[in-house]
């Protein structure tokens, strides 16, 4: 495992965010991922952030209102996409996503969060900021398409603490 700076494999996440990345949080010992496909990057109040939407209805929702860090975990290749569609198709309140996998997971120094081992980048963050998103003020074409049902998202503002590649 190598730390590198944030930015140095922006565009290999941003190419793979749409395929789907594995966000992990974990709270009193309950590690959760779950399957993200939608965020992105930016830099604001003087750091580097990731910024990651989360639906209120998900799992890791209630977890991220309890928890001050997360992780994203990025397969550079396909290697992953079995398991990213398990965990976008499942819940981590039905059942423990994590051992039906076998996903290893393995802690960094900066992080009480784990990451996902196996993939290629790691980004470890910590939450500055969330706002939940108001649909009175989203363009309607986007709301009718991508919140038919209302279940709007939280944007969880998180500092790239570090950022791990594994190669």
């Amino acid at each position: 495992m190598k730390k590198v700076k944030y930015d140095s494999y922006l565009n290999q996440y941003t190419k793979r965010l749409p395929k789907g990345v594995f966000l992990t949080t974990e709270v009193d010992d309950q590690v959760n991922t779950m399957t993200m496909g939608w965020g992105t990057t930016g830099f604001i109040w003087s750091m580097p952030v990731l910024m990651i939407p989360v639906r209120k209805s998900r799992y890791t929702h209630d977890l991220l209102s309890k928890s001050t860090k997360f992780t994203i975990s990025v397969p550079f290749d396909d290697k992953f996409d079995d398991e990213l569609i398990f965990c976008g198709s499942n819940s981590g309140r039905d059942i423990d996503k994590i051992d039906e996998l076998n996903l290893e997971l393995e802690y960094i120094q900066e992080s009480d969060v784990p990451i996902i081992k196996g993939n290629d980048l790691h980004f470890i963050c910590e939450i500055k900021y969330q706002q939940d998103m108001d649909a009175e003020l989203l363009d309607k074409n986007i709301l009718n398409k991508s919140y038919a049902e209302r279940d709007m998202h939280t944007i969880y503002y998180g500092e790239i603490l570090s950022t791990y590649l594994d190669k």
